[in-house]
């Protein structure tokens, strides 16, 4: 009976400590803000890692926006690449954690969308569909820059 008793002590220890751990990765390491957005916790480093990725998706949405325009789609596709899911793999280990879930999501869902872009444009060769998936990729920077700052910490 006592050996009972230790188990499901460890087993509620263990319980604790996964319920911990998701709750740290879905709610991230937040806080508060004064101007109704959440403010993301980030060390220099990790910081410096989000606004650079944000700034290439800036400077690649002007990119493909353009090429669309230009009618050259295997240019729009060749740089959408380039802010696509590849680019996940240099994000900091110790950054996910930090980031709160509605922020992961719209992250993964704009690089998927890059993706997505690109793959379309080359089969499809259609500016105008290139163009809706680009105005519907801007949702998302607008959201994410709507409902979260990164703070230094």
């Amino acid at each position: 009976m006592r050996n009972y008793k230790i188990l499901w002590g460890v087993i509620a220890l263990l319980m604790l400590a996964l319920t911990t751990i998701a709750y740290k990765l879905v709610q991230g390491n937040v806080t508060p803000s004064d101007d109704n957005s959440i403010a993301v916790n980030l060390s220099k480093n990790e910081r410096n890692f989000v606004l650079t990725e944000m700034r290439n998706f800036l400077i690649t949405t002007q990119g493909v926006s353009e090429a669309i325009t230009n009618k050259d789609l295997e240019l729009a596709a060749k740089l959408a690449t380039q802010a696509g899911m590849q680019t996940e793999k240099d994000a900091p280990s110790s950054l996910l954690p930090k980031i709160p879930l509605a922020m992961k999501t719209l992250g993964y869902d704009t690089h998927q969308k890059f993706d997505q872009i690109a793959s379309d444009a080359l089969q499809l060769k259609n500016p105008m569909h290139s163009r809706q998936q680009l105005d519907a990729l801007m949702k998302n920077c607008i959201a994410c820059h709507a409902s979260f700052k990164i703070l230094e910490r």
